[in-house]
């Protein structure tokens, strides 16, 4: 008498052994071949772009309490994040005060009817050199080291005739050249 063979499924296997209470390893992936190997370099790449991110920080001068006879000095920090090695200027407007230049900034009354300004000024170090929107002449340089770098703007309010009691106001835009 010659032997039966059954041939079984995969999953009749499974089936089959497991009445019996055998256990089976099943292979998972792909196949196993040996008959040889070939390859294929390929290239993986990314472009980076010089880039600049800027922000700034309010600068305000606080409270006068009755005439402007003494300077009111303060600071404040436009930060800077540029892509490593990308070399850049930073320059700051005239500002939206009424007859306002870069070299003499003017902050305007806030209340309806009042015209009058409080004179300012922008310097790119303590007291000097006035920090302009002219590349090249009157902005502050560096160079992005991929992290945010702080830079100082000092704030000065010379002594001068005071204008009616309001809250005087100007929007400065800081701009980042690269």
């Amino acid at each position: 008498m010659l032997p039966l063979r059954i041939k079984l499924s995969r999953l009749s296997t499974i089936a089959a052994l497991s009445l019996l209470g055998a256990t089976a390893t099943i292979p998972v992936g792909a196949a196993v071949y040996s008959t040889g190997t070939n390859t294929a370099p390929f290239d993986v790449t990314l472009k980076i772009v010089a880039n600049c991110i800027i922000s700034a920080a309010p600068l305000d001068f606080g409270e006068a309490q009755g005439l402007l006879s003494t300077p009111l000095n303060v600071n404040t920090t436009v930060s800077v994040t540029c892509t490593n090695t990308t070399p850049y200027n930073v320059g700051l407007s005239a500002g939206t005060g009424t007859g306002s230049s870069v070299a003499t900034r003017y902050m305007s009354g806030t209340t309806s009817g009042n015209t009058g300004v409080v004179q300012f000024n922008l310097f790119q170090t303590s007291g000097a050199t006035n920090w302009g929107n002219t590349q090249g002449t009157d902005t502050v340089s560096g160079v992005g080291s991929g992290s945010a770098q702080a830079i100082t703007v000092y704030g000065n309010v010379p002594p001068q005739n005071t204008p009616s009691p309001d809250t005087y106001k100007s929007t400065i835009t800081a701009t980042v050249f690269f």
